[in-house]
């Protein structure tokens, strides 16, 4: 009976480690395809920028003042 029981609660952690090992490697090809699609938006900005850069300072309460360069970045 002892041997029964064994066997029931090894399959049971069995089933729950099987389960934790695909939700973690769910979450990680997730992760990953996040990461590969911010790699390439990041990099189709960067070749579609025309070289503009703008820049916002803020100088007090709610006012900002922008400055604008042109040039290879």
């Amino acid at each position: 009976m002892a041997w029964l029981a064994a066997g029931l609660v090894g399959a049971v952690l069995a089933l729950v480690i099987t389960a934790t090992v695909v939700v973690i490697a769910a979450m990680s090809s997730l992760l990953l395809g996040l990461a590969a699609a911010a790699v390439k938006t990041r990099r189709a900005i960067h070749t579609r920028g025309s070289g503009h850069l703008i820049e916002a300072r803020r100088v007090g309460g709610h006012s900002w003042v922008a400055y604008g360069w042109d040039g290879d970045l």
